[in-house]
């Protein structure tokens, strides 16, 4: 079974974080929403709260096939803040997992140098933070072992396309089918 970390963080955009651990989870793929807070429920930045799985330091990122940072402010930054959370970006870039973003967490990537050479995506004024990657306007992008996705509106797809590069093409229809997703 394929394993995700979700790092969550007061002023994370919720449907980001949540519509992309929904379509994991509907997919079979265990996914566990980890607080960066010190603390198990997390506020995002509509101020819907949401429960965490556990706290940062009781998580294993060794264990996990994918990491995933949702966007929102300030919760990208309090993810870039943690040294815990880059610590387990770089040695999941380093081993060759997968690693995902969304909005404005691309920048994070960006900013610990591991977005060199690769295609991304990411909302609109946080393109200069995307440091070595070429930007792109697509709405969801994998490249390699990294996925990008510019948005909210993008969320569902971002975790169908999670689905897909982690269980495979045909799990990624049948949930996209069972949700009534429109075709592209």
């Amino acid at each position: 079974m394929s394993k995700v970390l979700a790092y969550i963080a007061d002023g994370m955009e919720e449907v980001e974080c949540l519509s992309v651990v929904d379509m994991l989870r509907r997919g079979g793929v265990e996914v566990q929403l980890v607080s960066v807070n010190g603390k198990m429920e997390v506020t995002g930045a509509h101020n819907i709260r949401v429960g965490a799985d556990c706290l940062l330091e009781a998580s294993d990122p060794d264990s996990a096939d994918l990491l995933f940072l949702p966007g929102g402010m300030p919760g990208t930054t309090h993810l870039r803040e943690s040294e815990g959370v880059c610590a387990a970006l770089r040695k999941a870039a380093a081993d060759g997992r997968r690693l995902a973003a969304i909005c404005a967490a691309p920048s994070v990537l960006g900013e610990l140098g591991l977005l060199e050479g690769k295609k991304a995506t990411c909302y609109p004024g946080f393109e200069g933070q995307l440091l070595g990657a070429s930007y792109t306007h697509e709405g969801v992008v994998t490249d390699g072992n990294i996925t990008t996705a510019r948005g909210v509106g993008f969320a569902i797809d971002l975790g169908l396309e999670l689905l897909r590069v982690l269980k495979g093409e045909k799990p990624a229809e049948e949930i996209k089918a069972a949700i009534q997703h429109p075709e592209s």
